[in-house]
């Protein structure tokens, strides 16, 4: 059976982490990606990738505009498997947060947490002020899960690219889609060391 995967790109810097998480899931077996960028997060994938919007567009099975809010996924009778935000910009945290759903990403996560479906979004922003930590929280007791993605230093990853393939490898661990992306904890093996 088809899994429907949703996946938004919003204005937050770390565009990468949405496309890499798009190119693996091109390598999962019965995956349907289903995608919608905002024009602030084209723009990023544009300045930060050197990337056009048809290239994105191209590792994605599925794309919808960000203004379709009559799109399939707009409904909750339409089933997928969830969706990640990858980035997530502190405006889309802030509209999924308080309901506000005025185009297609927030409608679609909406609608994820109202049936109930795993919500994860990779929220970008530093530091944190104090409205960004309510609505993480407001975010978190609706269901979402908030997933910044912070560097794995126990894995010793030696280099940008490793690190962004860490984040992804945990997020796609989160959806029961395990892939080789994860340098796993394996416990010290020193054991001299102190605790």
């Amino acid at each position: 059976m088809t899994r429907r995967i949703i996946v938004g790109v919003t204005g937050a810097a770390g565009s990468i982490y949405g496309v890499r998480l798009l190119q693996e899931l091109q390598n999962v077996e019965d995956v349907e990606s289903h995608l919608i960028v905002s024009r602030a997060g084209l723009l990023n994938v544009a300045t930060e990738l050197n990337m056009h919007r048809r290239d994105l567009e191209a590792l994605a099975d599925v794309v919808h505009s960000d203004r379709d809010i009559g799109a399939n996924i707009a409904s909750g009778s339409y089933q997928t498997d969830g969706m990640i935000v990858a980035p997530c910009s502190m405006k889309t945290l802030a509209a999924i947060g308080t309901g506000l759903t005025d185009n297609l990403v927030a409608r679609a996560a909406d609608v994820v947490l109202k049936e109930r479906r795993r919500l994860l979004l990779m929220v970008r922003e530093a530091p944190l002020n104090l409205v960004h930590l309510r609505n993480m929280t407001t975010v978190t007791e609706m269901g979402g899960i908030i997933f910044p993605p912070v560097p794995s230093f126990y894995a010793k990853l030696e280099s940008i690219e490793a690190m962004v393939d860490q984040s992804v490898g945990r997020v796609l661990d989160l959806f029961d889609m395990g892939s080789g992306l994860v340098r796993r904890w394996q416990g010290l093996k020193d054991s001299s060391v102190e605790s």
